[in-house]
């Protein structure tokens, strides 16, 4: 009964349904898309995080690092929380990644100026700064500890300002959507005030006057949902050829959140929001 006076409603009020169902889907798209970009971008940071190392090169020529110094090295790395993963790389594998990059370069080089090194990689991005202060003064046998530490700052820096906007950004648009569903619906609630009136004084229920109106707001929030997921699915085919094209999403562990989950979050809260919305703005109508 109550679904079918909601319908009823919607149907004798077109322009304020449409008015409302149009409100979520362009809150529902541009959450969409604010989701899509953000959870790429976060994959894309953690993916550069994890490309973090600190390179520890041994000495070569006359003071060359002997393999007990190495030996060492390799154990004061293993023993440190910190570290996730040392890799020696010996100076001919050096070489050999040198000729396979720049080949150019090294097609006429005599002899191999390349030191053994440790390829360190961090349990956090965030600590590759202890890591090379924990090698610091070099141990015997250690030319230089290289951290990148300028590259690594700005990546986890970029990192948490991405976390901070995304959060008051979703916490603000949920807010914008959820008054601009309520403003919309009101006009819908205003228009039929004295039928309010007239229930409430001859004694319906809060309840009985506001279910109706709160499953009006479903049902707009959850077509406008839909209408924002479709629009997204033609969004999304136009500009994925565009991104792979340009090289953006190459690397293969980065990627966005899975389309459907999206999907399932803008239905929830499209749905969630209109419903909110009605029984929001009724509120004040219910005092009589």
């Amino acid at each position: 009964m109550l679904v079918s006076e909601a319908w009823r409603s919607l149907a004798a009020n077109v322009s304020t349904t449409f008015a409302a169902t149009m409100t979520v889907l362009v809150g529902m798209f541009v959450l969409g898309l604010f989701i899509a970009l953000f959870t790429w971008t976060q994959s894309w940071s953690n993916h550069v995080k994890r490309q973090l190392i600190v390179k520890v090169d041994f000495k070569t020529g006359e003071h060359q690092a002997t393999r007990r110094q190495e030996n060492a090295v390799a154990r004061m790395l293993q023993s440190n929380p910190k570290i996730k993963l040392a890799s020696f790389v010996p100076k001919e594998e050096a070489f050999r990644r040198m000729q396979k990059r720049y080949p150019d370069l090294t097609r006429n080089v005599p002899w191999n100026p390349l030191p053994d090194s440790f390829e360190i990689t961090p349990v956090k991005a965030e600590y590759i700064h202890d890591i090379a202060e924990s090698l610091r003064p070099p141990p015997p046998g250690v030319d230089k500890v290289i951290e990148g530490k300028r590259l690594s700052s700005r990546v986890i820096t970029f990192a948490h300002v991405i976390d901070v906007v995304f959060a008051i950004g979703a916490v603000v648009l949920v807010l914008a959507s959820t008054l601009l569903i309520a403003n919309t619906i009101r006009l819908s609630i205003f228009s039929r005030r004295r039928e309010i009136e007239v229930m409430k004084l001859v004694g319906a229920t809060n309840w009985f006057v506001r279910a109706p109106f709160m499953i009006e707001g479903l049902l707009c929030g959850l077509a406008g949902s839909v209408l924002a997921i479709v629009l997204l699915v033609v969004a999304r085919e136009l500009a994925l050829p565009a991104i792979h094209y340009h090289g953006f999403a190459d690397a293969p562990d980065v990627h966005a959140w899975a389309f459907p989950l999206t999907a399932l979050v803008l239905l929830a809260m499209g749905v969630g929001l209109g419903a909110l919305g009605s029984g929001i703005t009724l509120r004040r109508f219910l005092r009589v």
